[in-house]
């Protein structure tokens, strides 16, 4: 974290939050939080599905009370002096919050009118956010004629429209095609550039955080187990490169793997895994079943046990240079490699490094 508090819009200090399931037993969703984010700056929450993300933006937004510890937006408490705290945030939500039968600007008329806005400062309001969504053209439109992406940057321009001093985007890529997901990512830069905006932006993606942000804070079950800018976070895991060997169907032995690690200058490590085919419950172990191959989209049939996909990772101090040596080492082995990758250290190495998982399984 950054030596002191004074240019900090939020402050959080051990927050937690616990639930009850039906059988009694408590999950803690969120496990002692302790982060800042500072003013103008992207402040992305990156963290697998389940991970605690969406808890800590609805309790930093009044949506859900904390079981313990605290946080201030601006100085004012969000339990102690919630309408304070909240009258300097817009809150950009997973879901689609708006009325379909509604057209854009009845949307942000509407909307508005909860913020407090009223006559003219309303009109400037709601001009000047469909303005920067680039929706003035389809303003008179019902909601539920919009595509995907459209909808996700009305309800982005929802939160905008008191002029906010911090946004809350809790994965606003979720479900929207790539040329609209492009579209919402150039949009928070804007608000960091344009409108001098605070952001936390709450994300899945490694690229996206990697993009975006001034700092990332990495959660996984309910913890923050990493924080820093993204090249302080890559430097944890050194300058190690992942190759990526993709091979197919065939079962890769552990002697491939250690020729790889003794014999290949710089190599740090090997693994192999492989999904294997298993028949669904109440068939028989020896059926032939179809089953559709991923990488081509074809369809094959395929027996229990039989491996439908295998990657080999390797991971080196300089990737490029050690991949003629590997190669060398796979066709000598009769490994026959279907493709290649080269991933240069980024967070989703970070994560793997820190968790043993993969940022998305």
């Amino acid at each position: 974290m950054h030596n002191g508090h004074k240019h900090a819009l939020v402050e959080v200090r051990g927050l937690k939050k616990t639930f009850k399931r039906k059988d009694g037993t408590v999950v803690e969703a969120v496990k002692g939080i302790d982060l800042d984010i500072y003013r103008g700056e992207v402040f992305s929450l990156l963290g697998p599905n389940g991970a605690g993300k969406s808890t800590t933006i609805s309790m930093l937004s009044g949506l859900l009370t904390p079981t313990e510890g605290e946080a201030t937006i601006g100085g004012h408490s969000i339990t102690r002096q919630p309408l304070e705290a909240k009258k300097l945030l817009g809150v950009v939500p997973q879901e689609i919050a708006l009325y379909p039968t509604l057209s854009a600007r009845q949307n942000l008329e509407f909307f508005g009118r909860m913020y407090g806005l009223s006559g003219s400062e309303l009109s400037k309001s709601v001009d000047e956010v469909l303005d920067f969504i680039d929706l003035r053209d389809r303003h008179k439109d019902r909601i539920d004629t919009f595509s995907g992406g459209m909808k996700r940057r009305v309800n982005i321009g929802v939160g905008l429209l008191h002029k906010p001093q911090l946004v809350y985007m809790d994965e606003p890529t979720v479900g929207v095609d790539p040329q609209s997901r492009r579209r919402i990512l150039d949009t928070v830069i804007r608000l960091k550039e344009e409108r001098k905006m605070t952001v936390l932006y709450t994300t899945h993606l490694m690229e996206e955080s990697q993009e975006l942000s001034n700092r990332v804070g990495i959660i996984d079950y309910g913890q923050i187990i990493a924080l820093g800018t993204v090249g302080e976070l890559i430097q944890k895991v050194g300058e190690e490169d992942r190759l990526i060997f993709s091979v197919g169907e065939q079962q890769i032995s552990d002697a491939v793997l250690e020729r790889f690690r003794t014999e290949v200058p710089g190599i740090t490590k090997a693994t192999y895994a492989a999904s294997e085919f298993t028949p669904v419950a109440g068939m028989e172990e020896s059926a032939e079943l179809v089953v559709e191959k991923r990488s081509t989209g074809t369809m094959r049939v395929a027996r229990s046990g039989q491996v439908l996909d295998g990657e080999i990772t390797v991971h080196a101090k300089r990737g490029r240079k050690a991949l003629p040596e590997l190669l060398r080492v796979a066709d000598e082995m009769g490994v026959d490699i279907l493709s290649v990758e080269v991933r240069e250290p980024d967070l989703e190495a970070v994560f793997l490094h820190l968790t043993g998982r993969a940022l998305r399984e």
